[in-house]
């Protein structure tokens, strides 16, 4: 008899993991949520929409991606990269739902907001799923989610995706483009020779390349293979 239960009891246990891990990558229920029209992308991590008559900015909330054209810190790598997500993630939909936390707006009067998708995909979580983002900005009283986000950070740091795949470039106090500089001249002491050049088109550059020796290398490879699995390709002939 107890040769017969232990097979079932441990068929209750991974049918049991199994519809859990089946519940944690179903799409977030949206329904308590409010939508309002988007109109476009302007960074990785904020968006404008109508709200309530007028257009405004929507600040994601307790994340930050590398900048695209700051007034100070320039175009930072990889936001480029994190704002053609966010335009591809949000391609398609006319309106977005945002789930508001305790206080509606930051300092400059933008509005906080975790930001899904009609289908229910939260936009927090594909960036720092996907390693375009870090958590950032927490601030009491709008922390709901920040153990959730903690958690998918946590992995991707594992994985070195994106931002990750610069030792020390996504760090607490922001992104540090030097860490690029660091990281090609250790390659290129080792031998690692293929220029990585991330702007919005993410180019590698061998040495036969043509324009290897103008080309500024913002991450180094040792083989061909390793930047085209890094996303990047070979340059135009």
């Amino acid at each position: 008899m107890l040769k017969r239960v232990f097979p079932i009891i441990l068929l209750l246990i991974l049918g049991a993991c199994s519809l859990e891990k089946a519940d944690s990558e179903k799409n977030h229920d949206i329904s308590s949520y409010e939508e309002f029209p988007l109109e476009n992308v302007i960074d990785g991590d904020t968006i404008k929409i109508r709200y309530h008559g007028a257009v405004e900015s929507v600040r994601f909330l307790l994340v930050d991606t590398p900048e695209t054209n700051h007034p100070t810190h320039g175009e930072q790598p990889f936001g480029q990269e994190a704002k053609a997500f966010t335009k591809e993630l949000l391609a398609g939909y006319e309106t977005i739902y945002l789930e508001f936390d305790v206080s509606y707006r930051d300092k400059y009067n933008r509005l906080l907001a975790y930001v899904y998708t009609a289908d229910g995909k939260n936009v927090q979580e594909e960036l720092l799923k996907n390693g375009l983002a870090r958590v950032a900005y927490i601030y009491e009283p709008n922390t709901k989610h920040v153990d959730w986000f903690d958690a998918i950070q946590t992995a991707a740091k594992e994985e070195a995706v994106g931002i990750w795949s610069v030792e020390n470039y996504a760090q607490e106090d922001g992104f540090h483009p030097e860490s690029f500089e660091h990281s090609s001249k250790a390659n290129a002491s080792n031998d690692c020779l293929i220029k990585g050049n991330i702007g919005s088109n993410k180019i590698y550059h061998t040495p036969v390349s043509p324009s290897y020796e103008q080309t500024k290398a913002e991450v180094m490879f040792c083989t061909e293979k390793e930047a085209v699995d890094a996303g990047f390709r070979p340059p135009k002939q």
